[in-house]
């Protein structure tokens, strides 16, 4: 493909060396060499396919599979096979492929001793963004610590493997919502790494890009700017052609004018990154950023437009959901088979039966119950999609007990039964009360109210909830701020100052916080879509 010219003429030289009457001394020397220098051709030829590859990943993701399959097809090793199956992976990754991400990430011949050590972290680290974007997050931590044990040991590019294995942190953090934890490693990251950050462009811009998402969803949004504005000067003083890169940084820029309230440069900055993820066909980027689309058009009250892009986001929300699906059956398909062939080596096979037979019923189960929580997840995230979009019914649920005849099977307390029950009607009395308003509530102030200690309150709580204390008493304040919101129209025209002094918050910070974990999105964004509602219902009610 890419050296013909230089293949054909040593395969002439070959074949007319054959053809030779005999084979002295000299033919045979001049075979040896010419051996030597064809493996030396080949091996010159993976290298600038590889080059090749690694150019177009990000680009041109389809390219660069064909590419990088080439470089399977001639490679003469585990090594050189190993390279191949971490360039299609990266671009199927591009993609949005997760399912043949999963198959080439997660190739036995990645593992083999011969593979250098850096092309091994690359895939762990790799292999670790995928478990993580399908919620495995303990098959995620598991590659990383593997990439972490590896790099312990790794001369070359040592910094860099390790800021990738930090930065790879950090965005399960952010995906998982631990603002707070990955704040605090943005800024460690930040001091650990500044001369190499200083150095390394693309790095530094990386960097700059998870630390405005960090500060956009604590919904500090001047830093959240500032840092977005930084990332968009590093692209434009290099030479970028990572479309996939660029298309997360104008989603996350459009995300955060929309938080803002901007949508006039909303909508403009998130075409562009639709523009890039189109020439991607990656459709989890595609989803996100239809779904910012919808919203921008559903605050601005172009309700056409926001049909369109929102039934393009049901339709690529289906579409994702199916493929995690089946890349989380893949993967487990895969954990599968390399278990089955570990046991081929290692037992007999009287116990490799049985137990192969134990381990697929136990992935079996594994699977089942992934899947089932996978689309419980899914469901619920979808719910609050639209309870996001059309605000037509309750956000968050009601606080209620589970019944008292529930155990858990690891107490840690034994409480008396009638004791329980006292502190359970005395706790659904709280709930019908508004104590919980108050500032100075806590554990000991509670339990010393009910006539009770702290432990024994806090089991409860724990048992009958599923909550710790604080989490429920901050349900049951933004449960009682919804409902003012809802049902009481004044309350849509305060401040969020007075709505956190309202429902017994410290802070204006802490109620924005709180509220966003729970209900999953901002105050001002929640108060904003309730106006949209009941503006469509007065002019529903006039129509």
């Amino acid at each position: 493909m890419y050296y013909s010219y230089y293949m054909k003429l040593n395969l002439i030289n070959i074949k007319s060396f054959y053809h030779s009457n005999g084979f002295p001394l000299r033919k045979i020397c001049g075979f040896v060499m010419l051996s030597l220098l064809w493996s030396i051709h080949v091996h010159t030829q993976q290298n600038d396919l590889v080059l090749k590859a690694e150019e177009l990943v990000y680009s041109n993701p389809v390219e660069a599979i064909k590419i990088a399959d080439h470089i399977s097809n001639i490679s003469q090793g585990p090594n050189e096979t190993a390279t191949a199956n971490l360039l299609l992976a990266k671009s199927f990754l591009a993609k949005g492929d997760y399912d043949n991400a999963i198959i080439f990430a997660f190739d036995d011949i990645n593992q083999s001793k011969e593979v250098d050590v850096q092309t091994q972290i690359e895939n762990n680290i790799l292999k670790a963004t995928l478990l993580r974007k399908l919620y495995l997050d303990t098959q995620s931590i598991e590659c990383l610590n593997i990439a972490r044990t590896l790099n312990s040991e790794n001369l070359i590019d040592k910094e860099t493997f390790e800021f990738n294995i930090f930065l790879e942190h950090i965005n399960m953090l952010l995906d998982r919502l631990n603002i707070d934890e990955a704040i605090a490693e943005v800024k460690a990251s930040e001091i650990q790494f500044n001369s190499f950050l200083n150095n390394n462009v693309n790095k530094k811009r990386a960097h700059y890009l998870v630390t405005a998402k960090a500060y956009n969803s604590l919904t500090q949004y001047d830093s959240a700017f500032a840092y977005i504005d930084k990332t968009f000067e590093l692209l434009n003083t290099t030479q970028n052609n990572n479309l996939y890169e660029k298309a997360l940084i104008y989603k996350e820029s459009g995300l955060l004018f929309l938080q803002n309230k901007e949508f006039k440069k909303s909508k403009e900055t998130l075409f562009i990154a639709l523009q890039f993820a189109e020439i991607l066909d990656n459709p989890f980027l595609l989803e996100q950023i239809h779904r910012g689309l919808a919203i921008n058009y559903l605050a601005s009250n172009q309700n056409n437009q926001h049909n369109v892009y929102y039934k393009k986001f049901l339709n690529l929300n289906t579409t994702i959901e199916e493929i995690e699906q089946q890349s989380v059956n893949t993967y487990f398909n895969i954990i599968s088979s390399q278990e089955e062939s570990q046991l081929d080596r290692y037992n007999s096979k009287y116990n490799q039966y049985l137990f192969f037979s134990f381990a697929v019923a136990i992935f079996i189960v594994i699977i089942g119950i992934l899947i089932l929580i996978k689309s419980e997840n899914r469901k619920k995230r979808r719910r609050e999609i639209i309870n996001y979009l059309e605000v037509s019914r309750n956000i968050v649920t009601t606080v209620k007990p589970t019944q008292t005849v529930q155990r858990q099977t690891n107490k840690r307390l034994v409480i008396p039964e009638e004791t329980e029950q006292n502190i359970l009607l005395k706790l659904q009395r709280f709930e019908r009360s508004l104590k919980y308003l108050s500032k100075d509530m806590s554990l000991a102030l509670l339990a010393g109210q009910f006539e009770t200690n702290t432990k024994y309150l806090s089991e409860i709580i724990n048992k009958n909830y599923n909550d710790n204390f604080n989490t429920f008493i901050n349900k049951l304040r933004i449960n009682y701020i919804i409902e003012k919101l809802k049902n009481d129209t004044n309350y849509i025209n305060y401040k969020i100052s007075f709505l956190a002094d309202e429902s017994g918050f410290s802070s204006h910070s802490n109620f924005t916080t709180v509220f966003k974990g729970i209900v999953g999105m901002s105050p001002a964004t929640f108060i904003n879509l309730l106006k949209i509602e009941r503006e469509e219902i007065i002019n529903n009610k006039k129509t």
